[in-house]
């Protein structure tokens, strides 16, 4: 098993007053050659946005977006005529494809909103701009992996143009379980949103992030309290860029 371990005080930081961002892989102004993903996994943004404030309307292509509210209300209007709020509890897919606009804007004037984005490379190019919102909540499995995303429409979750999978671990202090991975081939990015955890035998805090991969699975331990996204993803890119049409 290969690993490699980003703790939270090695991300990237920008301060642009309204927002402030943590970059666990290079992005915009942060850039680090050592920092340029994990396989498809390119962007885990870290957002903390104040109130009445965001992201005005600006395009993308060619990527898959997802965003994981973690506190406040978000609330999104794109070019496909889709306007919505999105909060803890809830997850979003935009596919971006061919090539969308978005605006990503706080709704509330009056408290910050804080969410992850992440965005993952597609296996195929130029598909229809596509956009996903549900709510997770009602589904959410204590002391077990929750699926959250997958390649497939049928399946648990959001799904998107990659054979990735996505899935939240909510486990009180001392549970431990075996994640298998997905798909041979997948690497697993773990990203520890809240609390402390064991992951592969090493010890994360607290937005710390570590990758693994050349293996089938490995145990996550809770130190306390602990909610873990484990993004299960493709690491060869370039086997990626050769299916984009």
């Amino acid at each position: 098993m290969q690993t490699v371990y980003h703790p939270a005080n090695s991300r990237g930081f920008a301060n642009h007053g309204w927002l402030k961002s943590a970059h666990t892989f290079s992005f915009a102004n942060y850039y680090d050659p050592e920092r340029m993903g994990f396989g498809v996994l390119r962007v885990i943004n870290d957002d903390f946005v104040e109130g009445g404030q965001g992201f005005g309307t600006h395009p993308h292509r060619d990527m898959e977006i997802i965003s994981v509210p973690l506190s406040g209300d978000l609330a999104h209007r794109d070019s496909m005529g889709n306007g919505s709020i999105i909060k803890n509890g809830d997850v979003q897919v935009m596919s971006a494809g061919t090539g969308v606009t978005h605006s990503e804007m706080n709704a509330n004037r009056d408290q910050a909103v804080k969410f992850l984005q992440i965005w993952v490379l597609p296996r195929k190019n130029n598909v229809a701009p596509r956009y996903q919102q549900i709510t997770i909540a009602n589904e959410a499995k204590p002391n077990d992996f929750q699926q959250i995303l997958s390649p497939n429409a049928d399946d648990a979750g959001v799904w998107i143009h990659q054979n990735a999978w996505f899935s939240l671990a909510r486990f009180s202090d001392g549970t431990q379980k075996r994640y298998d991975v997905k798909r041979e081939g997948n690497g697993v990015y773990v990203f520890v949103i809240k609390g402390k955890a064991k992951v592969g035998g090493i010890e994360l805090g607290e937005r710390d992030g570590l990758g693994l991969w050349e293996t089938d699975g490995f145990d996550v331990e809770a130190l306390g309290d602990a909610e873990i996204l484990l993004m299960d993803v493709p690491m060869d890119v370039e086997a990626n860029i050769n299916q984009l049409h």
